[in-house]
Order: structure tokens, then C-alpha cells, then sequence
């Protein structure tokens, strides 16, 4: 399982700990991933992802699962989002 957003691609980035004397030792600053279940209008269930602190905050701010996927960037999102994210496309089709 790999510490990576599926919503935004957010993954571990790399840095220094610095003592005070200055001494530098790698280190690894990892994401604030929680899995969530997220609710879709459009599908009517619950879709269960693990997102970070940042994308949970930008579905809230964007109006929901749907159109946060609406917007995203395919490249960006996972295969399992991005195959809800087809599965949301179609079915709005349909209802359209």
C-alpha cells in the first residue's frame, strides 16, 4: 500500500533534520492520509478512498465527490478514482 492521495497524487517528499549544531540526517515528510467514505450524488453510495487532510478539505470546498472528479485531472487521480470517475461521468450521461 503506498503513502500516495489517491484524489491529488500527494506523495512522500524527502528533507533534513536539523539539530541544533547543524548536523543534517535525512528524513521523509509523509502525507496526512486517512481513508474515508466519501458519499457521490450521482451513484447514490458511499466510495471508500484514502485522501489526504488537503483533499478532503478541497472536496468540501468544491461541492462533493462529483464535482471535485469533474475537475481533477486524470493524471493526477488513481486507478481506482479515476474508474469512479467514469463511472460518475457515464451515469450523469444517462440521467442527462
Amino acid at each position: 500500500m503506498s503513502r500516495r492521495c489517491e484524489l491529488t497524487g500527494k506523495g512522500p517528499m524527502s528533507g533534513n533534520n536539523v539539530s541544533h549544531a547543524k548536523n543534517r540526517t535525512r528524513r521523509r515528510f509523509l502525507p496526512n492520509l486517512n481513508d474515508c467514505t466519501l458519499q457521490s450524488e450521482t451513484l447514490g453510495r458511499g466510495i471508500k478512498l484514502k485522501i489526504s487532510a488537503a483533499a478532503l478539505r478541497t472536496v468540501d470546498h468544491r461541492g462533493g465527490l462529483d464535482a471535485f472528479l469533474a475537475k481533477a485531472k486524470d493524471e493526477e487521480l488513481s486507478t481506482s478514482a479515476l474508474k469512479v470517475k467514469k463511472e460518475i461521468a457515464k451515469a450523469q450521461t444517462v440521467q442527462a
